[in-house]
């Protein structure tokens, strides 16, 4: 391919100077598997299916489509379908990189703790019903998109699904649909009817995980009128986050729309990024009343009348207590909830952060190992924006690769106040990570 004469720096790939890289052409592409944006079409499509199924859950509003199991149909078509594709083409079924090895030694460690575990059939009920489907949506992302066609088309997707997520929510609030008064968290919105965001906590995670991809295809669109929509996509996405009264909520789209302006906001072009702030600034006057006075109980949980922060934190310290007291065999995957009763009642409640989860029920080794391969994804993503600086044809795969990164970023700052070690959140964003170096390797040689 080409060579050059200058080294670009990723603040200035939007110039038309000869590029450090250079988009292979078809038979290069051929050669690393990923083909025109029309390969790999079934597989694709298939798996747009089970993002819609488990994003928006259709079947809770269709009757009829709860037998039929769609989501697991949906992941049953989107790897049957690749691994036809792959087996007419020729090509290797298989291709496992280092995240995937990370991936599948985490997996392995949880698979050997359950005979240790507290309830060992409890661990491999989790295993099989949630934890391996994470799994294998991780596989299938990195597997199936392999082109910057189709990560645009992904990232459209999920933009889209965002707005009945974020209108929901806004809705829920409007409305007053809150929880009953004698629930645990009071004044809080009922979440969208799908199990990834029944909860306004959860809910507003993927709405902040989906906000720099949205933001990414806002600042690559060619179309005025694209470029409008998304940025009233973004908006949206922000007013549902603060609907929610998610504290974490809040805390991940500050960092988020920190990162945004810090990354993007000093290169050209931005001024979708500096408009979207002066739209926040202008809107803080109509902040929901209360909102506010959430928010502070974020530097002081005593002030929180719910008593949510202060149960929290204890149940926090007891967590790194067993942690301390179990530090290679833990209570077993899954088991969190089984050690924390065993030390302060059955309360039956989660340890609210990732990582003490995955420390009490894998012991420091299982955390030790997510913690590798959140590195490596976050290694990945910015290894892709480096080889794609300064190739004009690589706008997009440079912006999504950075999308990316502030979504795994912020996950990673959201991972403090969720019990989620074991779904699909993560694993979504790391599948895309796998993709977009795929596609880079792909469309992009040295």
């Amino acid at each position: 391919m080409t060579t050059t004469t200058r080294t670009a720096s990723p603040v200035d790939w939007w110039r038309p100077d000869p590029p450090a890289v250079a988009l292979a052409g078809p038979a290069e592409a051929g050669r690393h598997g990923s083909g025109t944006p029309a390969a790999h079409g079934a597989p694709f499509w298939w798996l747009v299916a089970l993002t819609v199924v488990m994003l928006l859950a259709p079947q809770d509003f269709v009757p009829a489509l709860a037998p039929l199991r769609i989501a697991l149909l949906s992941a049953l078509g989107a790897a049957s379908a690749y691994v036809f594709d792959k087996l007419k083409r020729g090509e290797a079924v298989l291709t496992i990189g280092p995240e995937t090895r990370w991936c599948l030694a985490l997996v392995a460690w949880a698979v050997v703790t359950i005979p240790f575990s507290l309830w060992p059939g409890g661990s491999v009920n989790l295993l099989t019903d949630l934890y391996l489907k994470s799994v294998i949506v991780f596989w299938l992302l990195g597997s199936i998109l392999r082109s910057s066609a189709r990560l645009r088309q992904i990232a459209w997707v999920l933009s889209l699904i965002a707005i009945p997520l974020a209108l929901t929510g806004v809705a829920h609030f409007a409305n007053g649909d809150f929880y009953p008064p004698n629930h645990a968290i009071e004044e809080r919105i009922i979440g969208y009817d799908a199990g990834l965001v029944k909860n306004p906590n959860d809910l507003a995670l993927v709405l902040n995980l989906i906000l720099p991809l949205t933001v990414a295809l806002m600042t690559t669109e060619p179309s005025g009128g694209r470029r409008s929509a998304l940025a009233a996509i973004a908006c949206c996405e922000a007013a549902g986050v603060v609907a929610t009264f998610s504290r974490s909520g809040f805390i991940t789209l500050a960092a988020s729309g920190a990162l945004l302006l810090w990354r993007i906001g000093r290169r050209a072009g931005s001024r979708w990024i500096w408009a979207g702030l002066v739209v926040a600034l202008v809107a803080l006057p109509a902040l929901p009343g209360g909102y506010m006075e959430r928010l502070s109980t974020i530097a002081d949980k005593d002030a929180d009348p719910t008593g949510s922060a202060q149960s929290r934190w204890n149940d926090q310290v007891i967590a790194a207590g067993y942690v301390l007291d179990h530090p290679v065999i833990g209570a077993g995957l899954g088991n969190d909830v089984l050690a924390m009763n065993a030390l302060r009642g059955a309360k039956w409640r989660q340890v609210h952060d990732l990582y003490l989860e995955y420390a009490v029920d894998l012991g420091l080794p299982g955390l030790a190992l997510f913690l590798v391969l959140l590195r490596r994804c976050l290694a990945v993503v910015t290894n892709v924006q480096r080889r794609s600086a300064g190739a004009p044809g690589a706008r997009f795969l440079f912006a999504i690769a950075e999308g990316v990164w502030i979504s795994l970023v912020a996950f990673a700052i959201a991972a403090f106040f969720h019990p989620i070690a074991y779904h699909v959140y993560f694993y979504y964003m790391a599948g895309l990570a796998v993709a977009a170096q795929a596609t880079c390797r792909a469309e992009v040689s040295a």
